[in-house]
């Protein structure tokens, strides 16, 4: 197995991955306004681009950073790890989250600045309502379900098809659009076209966003159960004698 990267190009590798998923989601949105007057027709461009971006993506940078791009899936990953011992460690949270925002409005700035727009324009379009923020509770639970569930269930391979699949559904069964992902919420904060959020509509979306990732574990133990604490002694019963022996935690990743 190969050496991890170091911290430094993780983080730039989420800020890079997070401006170019952004840039893809503000960039289709403002080509599909400008291609067709039908809402519908736009919405569908901008999803089936989002799938397909966000899908090269993590296969192409998963391998360095892990594809987060998104911090609620880092908190995520660094409270599961706690217990387990291969998630981020804070150190890693304190690089990913301000990568990840600051790649999140590069993006946006970049896709204004693509189609000719003002580079920095506060958007005007208020998500201000209450089946928004549910609607969001319920996509960031279902991609952190996603994402986790694939891991425990030794699928993590599938999740760049999976998780781009998912999101692409999640922008047609939520009537938020499934944002799902608190920095691209911020990014998109800054572009006032039709993938855009009213800087005032946020912060509901972004508590919205992080009771989501909580509920989002809850339905991975449910379903799985909860890991193994790291150093754990794991009972291995012998099929001969069937007597149990106590068999270290590196000793059973080995076998």
């Amino acid at each position: 197995m190969s050496a991890p990267a170091p911290l430094i190009r993780r983080a730039a590798v989420e800020g890079l991955g997070t401006a170019a998923l952004v840039a893809v989601v503000v960039g289709s949105g403002i080509q599909a306004t400008e291609l067709t007057h039908d809402v519908g027709t736009q919405l569908l461009a901008n999803s089936l681009a989002t799938v397909f971006g966000l899908s090269v993506l993590m296969a192409f940078l998963g391998p360095v950073s892990g594809a987060h791009f998104n911090p609620a899936v880092t908190l995520a990953a660094w409270y599961t790890g706690r217990r387990t011992g291969d998630g981020p460690g804070l150190r890693d949270v304190a690089a990913y989250l301000p990568a990840q925002v600051a790649g999140a409005i590069g993006g946006a700035v970049l896709a204004d600045a693509m189609f000719g727009n003002s580079l920095v324009a506060f958007s005007t379009h208020e998500r201000w309502a209450g089946h928004l923020w549910l609607a969001e509770v319920v996509a960031t639970a279902g991609l952190v379900w996603l994402i986790f569930g694939l891991a425990r269930a030794g699928r993590a391979h599938l999740a760049p098809l999976l998780v781009a699949s998912y999101i692409g559904a999640a922008y047609w069964f939520t009537s938020s659009t499934s944002f799902a992902n608190p920095a691209v919420t911020i990014g998109r904060a800054f572009t006032d076209t039709f993938a855009g959020i009213a800087p005032t509509s946020v912060l509901p979306f972004l508590a919205a966003q992080l009771i989501g990732a909580a509920a989002g574990l809850c339905l991975v133990v449910v379903c799985f159960g909860r890991p193994a604490a790291a150093g754990e002694d794991e009972v291995v019963v012998s099929h001969a004698e069937q007597q149990p022996t106590a068999r270290s935690a590196e000793e059973s990743a080995l076998a």
